[in-house]
This record gives C-alpha cells, structure tokens and sequence, in this order.
C-alpha cells in the first residue's frame, strides 16, 4: 500500500479558467464560475501598477493589491501580486499572509526586510535589499519591509493565492468587536489603559 498527497494554497483548475462570477450567492471556497462564453479579455486585465501609490500617511507606504477581486480571471489559478510604495524610512509593518508564500522584487530604492520564525526560535532573518534583489517570506510567517533610505523605494510582490489575506500586528487592538481590554493587559503584561489607548488608535474608525 502507498499513499501520496498534494498539499497547495489553493485548489487547482479542473478546467482551461474560471473566472470568478462575484454577483453569485453561492458560497464556495473561492469564487464559482463565471459562464465561460461570456469571459473576455477584461476578466483577465487590470491596468494601473505603473502609477505610484499615496504614501502620505502615517507609516509612509502604500500597498496596491492585483488579486481575484481585481481580476476575476485569476480564480483558482493560485497567485496574485502586489505593488508596494514606500516613502523615504516608510514602512510596510509587520504582518502575515494567512494564505500564501510571497516572493518580493525590489524595483527601486533600498528596503531592510525580514521576517521571523515560529516559536520557539523566534528568530529574526533578515537582509537589506536593493534594486534587483529578491527575497521570500514563507506562508504565515510575520514579516516587513522598510525603506531605510532618504529617497522612495519600490517593490513588487508575488503571492501564491489568488487571495492571500493579510493580519498585521495592529488587528489584535482593532478586531470588530474589540477582544476585551483585560484579556491583552494580561496577554501582554502591561496596564489595562495601554490596551484602552491602543484600542483607540486601532480600532475600525481609526484605521489608517
């Protein structure tokens, strides 16, 4: 007896394409089909990535998203990209992709990156990137990106879900509705007014 199993980010293609029919009420783990003789070219294009995102924000970055909501045709195709804008010492704070690996291109500029392992090493691996560089984060792994440069950086990344998902540090004091102030004073060991202030600066109408 043998057995064998294929472990992947998103289920494969049974077919040439399905692209993701969004106005469906079905509820499937991704998107069902869209009738195949009414798929065009536009369910497979998005134009804009050559455009500079708005940096000009509290962290001095700005991530703008190509996956399955912005073409329907990568539904079930197991990738999508991203364009990442960085502002001179901006950031792209530390998060994970529930969902995917990412792989990130540095276009222009110069990031520190890195990410750090499981417990319970929880060690920090990181490497300073410039144009041309290449780096991976691995699935579900906390990571970041920052400009440590006086002059705007530019990077692309490549994911492998069609819809990677993102949590960043920040969506603990921001969850809807709030986990209770007690529990992360006793979690992180520190004064329940903490907590209260950080709820106030992460919550869902403070966003940003």
């Amino acid at each position: 007896m043998a057995a064998s199993g294929v472990l992947a980010s998103d289920p494969s293609p049974l077919q040439d394409f399905c692209v993701a029919d969004t106005a469906s009420p079905v509820l499937v783990n991704g998107f069902v089909c869209k009738n195949p003789m009414h798929v065009n070219a536009e369910d497979f294009f998005f134009s804009g990535l050559d455009k500079p995102g708005n940096t000009n924000n509290r962290l001095g970055s700005n991530v703008t998203t190509v996956n399955v909501n912005q073409i329907p045709g990568l539904n079930t195709l197991g990738i999508s990209l991203a364009r990442v804008d960085y502002a001179p010492f901006g950031v792209n704070p530390p998060h994970t992709h529930p969902r995917a690996t990412e792989i990130l291109t540095v276009i222009e500029g110069t990031l520190l990156v890195g990410f750090i392992t499981s417990n319970p090493q929880n060690r920090l691996i990181f490497k300073v990137l410039n144009a041309g560089d290449v780096f991976v984060f691995p699935q579900g792994l906390i990571h970041f990106q920052f400009n440590r440069g006086h002059k705007k950086a530019v990077a692309m990344a490549r994911l492998g879900s069609q819809n990677p998902g993102r949590i960043e540090a920040k969506d603990v004091f921001g969850s809807n509705p709030k986990i209770d102030a007690s529990v992360l004073a006793k979690a992180f060991q520190v004064d329940k007014k903490v907590i209260d202030y950080l709820h106030s600066q992460f919550g869902i109408d403070n966003n940003n």
